[in-house]
């Protein structure tokens, strides 16, 4: 079954307390090549036939209404997920 993925983030002018966390967390790892963390969220919606421009818009539409808080949140995508394939004998 298809899956739509919807992305998250926090509006860039505010502050993300727990991205701040995680880039102290990796400068004191001494990953110092990481100048800033910001930590959104992901949404899979798993969908019951196929994906179309109409789903995808009424998805935008669901996820500006209901996954995102839009006062201090922006939808920044909305995309069918990709589908992974395995070669035959391979494994992760």
């Amino acid at each position: 079954m298809p899956t739509i993925v919807v992305e998250v983030m926090p509006k860039a002018e505010l502050l993300d307390p727990q991205g701040k966390a995680v880039a102290g967390a990796l400068a004191r790892l001494g990953k110092t090549e990481f100048t800033g963390v910001r930590i959104g969220k992901r949404f899979e919606l798993t969908v019951d036939g196929p994906v179309d421009e109409a789903l995808l818009a009424e998805v935008r539409e669901i996820a500006e209404d209901l996954l995102a808080n839009t006062v201090i949140e922006d939808v920044v995508s909305v995309h069918q997920a990709e589908v992974e394939t395995v070669a035959a004998g391979e494994t992760h």
